[in-house]
């Protein structure tokens, strides 16, 4: 490593500017990642079932590639391939104002947003650990939490192409105490999981409704497996006390009807981010820090 990068490391504004840029360009891929891979999904799912259904239906021509590659980025509206200039992170859509160049019609604000949430997660990760093999974990953590948290809220859905592997990634992170010992990422993923598990299993059969979606067992798992059991009740409260409030602000404001499912994942992933940031005043408050 030069003396030049490593000063560079070493030096807290220089680093804290490198990650933010680096979240602004992971934040562009987020937003390609959380709009495709429902659709990828989807585009699966119905073909296993054409296939399963009619089994002369697998001999038929695939249909045309979709997946993080292609097609190139184009506008959702027109179908307008979008040049380079009109993808940088955020600059893109502050000189568009919002707007596609070819028809006009207005960008979501999920894709700015997404973007400046990314590199906040890298900012405050580089902040809160250093230049560490620590903050990159945590960057990694903060991004993954990011695009489930967006797809959710958008689809209701938490894709085990995505919890899966981060649940693997943190057990693998752990497996030297990067962030909690072994044996408390391990007892953290099986509690997390279990924990939801049994709430989902004892509202049905007393209400005989589904309170949760199994998706969110497996992302406490995943929460549980990067920070340890201890963090689990902090995480459980916190994402309760912040889906309640949301689910009846949004109910007096008349956004939604009272027993309206809404999804759970983005207030697990906040407070999980939360709980990895401010661990030590969060667990300190339940005595488990």
């Amino acid at each position: 490593m030069s003396a030049t990068f490593t000063e560079t490391l070493q030096n807290p504004f220089l680093a804290a500017a490198g990650a933010s840029l680096l979240g602004l360009v992971m934040g562009s891929f987020l937003n390609v990642l959380v709009h495709r891979l429902p659709r990828m999904l989807e585009q699966q799912w119905r073909q296993q079932c054409r296939e399963l259904l009619h089994p002369a239906a697998a001999s038929e021509p695939a249909p045309a590639r979709y997946d993080l590659a292609l097609p190139p980025s184009h506008c959702p509206h027109c179908g307008h391939r979008l040049a380079w200039r009109e993808n940088l992170p955020l600059l893109s859509y502050l000189r568009q104002r919002g707007r596609c160049r070819a028809c006009g019609q207005a960008i979501g604000l999920r894709y700015p947003l997404l973007e400046l949430l990314a590199a906040a997660c890298g900012l405050l990760a580089v902040v809160a650990f250093g230049t560490s093999l620590t903050a990159l974990a945590a960057m990694l953590l903060g991004w993954g939490l990011l695009a489930l948290a967006a797809i959710d809220a958008e689809q209701q859905l938490l894709p085990d192409t995505l919890t899966l592997p981060l649940l693997w990634l943190g057990l693998l992170f752990n497996s030297s105490g990067l962030l909690v010992s072994p044996a408390a990422a391990i007892i953290g993923a099986v509690a997390g999981y279990l924990f939801l598990w049994l709430i989902y299993h004892g509202f049905r059969l007393f209400t005989g409704k589904e309170g949760l979606g199994r998706g969110d067992f497996k992302l406490l798992a995943l929460l549980g497996a990067w920070l340890g059991w201890q963090a689990l009740p902090a995480i459980v409260v916190l994402a309760s006390l912040a889906g309640a409030s949301v689910g009846l602000a949004r109910v007096v404001l008349k956004r939604q009807q009272l027993h309206q499912a809404m999804p759970f994942g983005p207030f697990l992933a906040l407070a999980g981010w939360l709980v990895l940031l401010l661990r030590e005043p969060l667990l300190g408050f339940y005595g488990l820090a």
